[in-house]
């Protein structure tokens, strides 16, 4: 198989994992959201399930999806890839709520559905990025070679 095959096949199968990170964190954000909107306006209550299920997205994404070690660095980075995320579900809980009269209950899921492909690319970019944090090597102290015990 040549690599660029193999590329293609590792992006599927990462798009696939991050589609079934997608569907278990929806199911939080959308518990989260109907349990809050029983106290809570409908855009306070997105806003609050949406940062809580974006801590499990990280650590689900970085272990299953990208199979990689979570760093702090990259925990850090990761509202970057919920950014663009979350100004469309805002942008579309609001259009379709207020404008398009849909139900408040049903239309963060199809504005989540809107941010799926803007959301992965992204997701990719700053998940798979190395850390690039080498120490340079005058900061580096020389460690002496072990010695035999006599």
């Amino acid at each position: 198989m040549n690599t660029a095959r193999l590329a293609s096949t590792a992006k599927l199968g990462q798009l696939v994992r991050f589609a079934l990170v997608g569907v278990v964190n929806t199911g939080t954000y959308y518990g989260c959201y109907l349990l809050l909107l029983t106290r809570l306006p409908y855009l306070a209550a997105h806003t609050i399930a949406f940062c809580l299920s974006m801590v499990g997205s990280f650590f689900m994404n970085a272990r299953f999806t990208y199979r990689i070690r979570p760093t702090w660095r990259k925990f850090l980075l990761f509202p970057l890839t919920n950014a663009a995320n979350f100004a469309i579900t805002t942008g579309g809980v609001y259009l379709l709520v207020d404008v398009a009269r849909l139900s408040a209950d049903y239309a963060p899921l199809i504005a989540a559905a809107a941010a799926i492909p803007l959301t992965f690319v992204i997701s990719r970019t700053i998940m798979l990025r190395p850390d690039n944090r080498e120490v340079p090597e005058s900061l580096v102290e020389p460690v002496a070679p072990a010695t035999p015990n006599a």
